[in-house]
């Protein structure tokens, strides 16, 4: 494998060397509260201290069979030692993607805030489930204020919410209170009886949309796919064509799914033709927000997310584009109540009415799908004392400001192609290498076009190889693959912008 510069640890090799000062005098850490603290000097060293050395790989790339050989993965009867404990930690740091590094562009999420990182270890400390008062007072009070900071910024009067195990999770709740909104015999006499009911979205929202009309009994068939726009947005005037259409077929649609910041190209949908549509009909109109809503907390990209607040219930992911550690996803609704309505089940042993220490409305399990949940409120919440509304805004500004930067460097640089103007920090562009440059650019010519799919999966490997970045790549459409560069670590400079560009082409320029 190639390295350039990239030192790839060896198995149980140089790494582990930096473990004897772990030793005590007897040659073993024997002491419980010892290894705990080397290990936490290992991960603030690993994991805090060495990613912002760029010559550090993103990633000391290893294929499944050469992993399974470097680090000893079998559990035993017999208990290891702290000194080989230590060992294989470090281990896991060696061969793990560091997603914190300036050079991780890969997916929806990058980063670390050392803020949100001491809240998830004062978690993970506590180790509490929340979902009644009496077992994490704190953290029910911090989420109810969180919950409401959202709502306010999104623009609900009275809603309500909670913290999910995700965005997708989140799109499911969403579906969930829209068809119990058209439906609410739905919660105990279930589909039967029930005509057949649709949902809309647009053909460039998250697959997770298509999984939980599968689970919930909707069918994927009954998930409308909308057409978009040459910019990847929902077509509005083809929604209320295909919402007219399965009425006349008979069915009832329930939902329209807006995405605000999709996938691949960052679309936003417009949000408030949609709501219009959604008025004139009466249908719920959930927004999937978990990338892009955190455009709402700046002045200069709010105006994407227009119209949000005549929306119905909204998913939003601050471990995204905010940064917050995964995972750090929010659920919220202008319906007060509704959460309640839908999913409380009388619990006699966890949710009991006759307390008389505090209103059983503290006890927020009642109105989501769980029973044990892991508290995510706590990271947001240190992070957000600590750099204020104002500095996680500029920390989504800066984000733009680098993806603007990336796309200049793009557009003026032979080679490279953008597949379009950014919306959002998502920078999709394709890469030529020296033999094709001169050739006709035509994406109706089917060998260019193979030609063109062909490069990207190429360098991937490359610089996966070399450990030196990840950036992703995917096809859409009839649209070859192109990169998918995804900007949101605010420890990016335009330096490194450079590099992203100036990497690509020195890995494959003789493809």
């Amino acid at each position: 494998m190639a390295t350039n510069g990239y030192s790839n640890a060896q198995c149980n090799g140089d790494s582990l060397e930096q473990l004897k000062h772990f030793k005590t005098t007897n040659g073993v850490v024997d002491d419980v509260d010892k290894f705990v603290q080397k290990a936490l000097e290992l991960t603030i060293r690993e994991g805090l201290e060495k990613i912002k050395d760029r010559k550090t790989p993103v990633i000391n790339f290893k294929t499944p069979n050469e992993l399974e050989k470097c680090i000893d993965l079998k559990v035993y009867d017999e208990p290891e030692n702290h000194e080989m404990l230590l060992q294989l930690c470090q281990q896991v740091f060696d061969y793990s993607v560091k997603t914190g590094h300036p050079h991780f562009f890969n997916q929806l999420y990058a980063g670390l805030d050392p803020y949100g990182f001491v809240g998830q270890i004062m978690t993970d400390v506590l180790n509490p489930s929340i979902y009644t008062y009496e077992v994490a007072p704190v953290f029910v009070l911090m989420e109810r204020v969180l919950l409401k900071k959202f709502c306010d910024i999104i623009g609900y009067e009275n809603g309500d919410g909670t913290f999910s195990p995700g965005g997708s999770y989140s799109n499911m709740l969403g579906l969930n209170l829209a068809r119990f909104s058209k439906f609410p015999q739905v919660k105990e006499k279930g589909m039967r009886n029930l005509p057949r009911m649709v949902a809309l979205t647009s053909s460039h929202c998250h697959y997770s949309n298509k999984k939980n009309a599968s689970l919930m009994g909707i069918g994927t068939d009954d998930l409308i796919a909308v057409n978009t726009d040459e910019r990847g947005r929902m077509d509005s005037a083809d929604l209320e064509r295909r919402i007219v259409a399965a009425k006349n077929e008979g069915a009832v649609p329930i939902a329209v799914i807006a995405t605000a910041g999709t996938t691949v190209l960052g679309a936003f949908d417009p949000l408030n033709e949609i709501a219009d549509i959604c008025q004139k009909y009466g249908i719920w109109l959930h927004v999937d927000a978990a990338w892009g809503g955190g455009v709402m907390i700046t002045d200069k990209h709010r105006h994407l997310c227009d119209g949000i607040h005549r929306s119905d219930s909204v998913t939003w992911n601050p471990h995204k584009m905010m940064m917050a550690p995964l995972q750090c996803c929010v659920f919220v609704t202008k319906h007060p109540h509704i959460l309640k309505e839908c999913h409380s089940i009388h619990v006699p042993y966890l949710f009991q009415q006759d307390k008389t220490l505090y209103s059983s409305e503290f006890d927020v399990g009642s109105k989501v799908i769980q029973c044990g949940r892991k508290v995510d409120a706590l990271k947001l919440w240190l992070m957000w004392k600590a750099r204020g509304t104002n500095g996680l805004k500029r920390r989504v500004e800066k984000a733009f400001e680098n993806a603007r930067y990336l796309s200049e460097l793009v557009r003026k640089r032979e080679g490279f192609k953008l597949v379009m103007e950014p919306e959002c920090t998502n920078v999709c562009f394709w890469y030529l290498p020296k033999r094709l440059r001169n050739t006709k650019w035509n994406l109706n010519n089917e060998e260019f076009c193979r030609e063109v799919a062909a490069i990207p999966p190429r360098i991937k490997e490359r610089m996966t190889e070399r450990g030196s970045m990840l950036v992703g790549y995917q096809p859409l459409g009839n649209l070859p693959n192109f990169f998918r560069m995804i900007v949101i670590n605010d420890q990016v400079e335009r330096s490194d912008m450079e590099f992203v560009v100036n990497e690509i082409d020195e890995m494959g320029k003789d493809l």
